[in-house]
């Protein structure tokens, strides 16, 4: 996918040199092991799995923006430029953060790259890189994350491996949520007007419906097609599938005509976001997308 990277092109060559001269590497003066994560999603594991004693910065974590313009800013640059770890997305979702890096000259940091951890490859298509809501691949994650904690701050070891032990705990209890929605409702319906949710749909046993030119359009931006339209809407009118998967951060004319569409026909829409809802962290958010699309399938 390439709509995401809208790195600020107002910051000026003059400006990064400005501030990575400042900060000469990933080294902070006061010994402090700094995260920086793309999104509040990565930002909030890795608090939780580091606890307080590392920094961690979120550059994208407002759940009020469309996190398809979001632009980086000279903040982001000099927080990428005293980052000793940094997290990123990966799979075009989140290109702007190579951008930061390379401005940063921060070669020292540890890189991950969450879709590069994965392993997911492209299957007949585009890779679906909403890979926060796969929890095995988050589990890799977690590990790949306690690694890289580990080696930054050796003396605080056994608390990340503490940390990440009970993290991995929940997110089996979220794998295990999704078996028993699996059990009851495998082979129905749905409908998306984004891939955002549908590794936590798939793993539930539920089919997506949706045309893909639809979704693929929406998700980078183009114009659907009358006939691609109609098609999708058909899904409502005729009952095809059980629920309707919404994302509420970005919207415009042809998802509002499929939202009406299934509010029509009575199927529920199930609204799920990109980023971290305010007062969330990332289980409980996990809990309550499932929790959504379980009471929906009940209908």
């Amino acid at each position: 996918m390439q709509k995401r990277s809208v790195f600020a092109l107002a910051l000026a060559a003059a400006t990064v040199a400005a501030l990575t001269g400042c900060s000469a590497g990933s080294s902070a003066d006061d010994g402090k092991v700094r995260v920086v994560a793309s999104t509040n999603v990565y930002g909030d594991i890795a608090s939780t799995i580091a606890g307080s004693a590392v920094e961690v910065t979120s550059l994208m974590s407002d759940p009020a923006q469309d996190p398809h313009s979001f632009e980086a800013s000279a903040q982001s640059q000099l927080a990428v430029s005293k980052a000793d770890i940094l997290i990123e997305n990966g799979g075009g979702y989140d290109d702007f953060m190579d951008t930061l890096r390379t401005g940063s000259k921060n070669t020292k940091a540890t890189v991950l790259n969450v879709v590069d951890i994965s392993g997911k490859k492209a299957a007949g298509g585009d890779l679906n890189e909403h890979v926060w809501y796969d929890f095995p691949t988050v589990q890799k994650f977690t590990t790949a994350l306690t690694d890289a904690l580990s080696k930054a701050d050796p003396a605080q070891k056994a608390t990340f491996a503490k940390n990440a032990a009970a993290f991995s705990g929940k997110l089996a209890a979220l794998q295990n949520r999704e078996a028993e929605l699996k059990s009851k409702y495998a082979g129905e319906g749905v409908a998306i007007t984004e891939p955002v949710p549908l590794y936590l749909l798939e793993a539930s046993g539920l089919v997506n419906k949706t045309p893909a030119k639809f979704s693929a359009a929406i998700e980078e931006g183009t114009d659907v097609s009358p006939l691609v339209l109609q098609q999708t809407l058909a899904l409502f009118s005729g009952h095809q599938v059980k629920l309707l998967a919404y994302n509420e951060q970005t919207s415009g004319p042809e998802t509002a005509r499929v939202q009406a569409a299934a509010a029509a026909a009575g199927i529920p829409v199930v609204p799920v976001t990109e980023t971290l809802p305010k007062g969330k962290d990332y289980v409980g958010w996990m809990n309550a997308n499932i929790d959504a699309v379980g009471a929906a399938l009940a209908k």
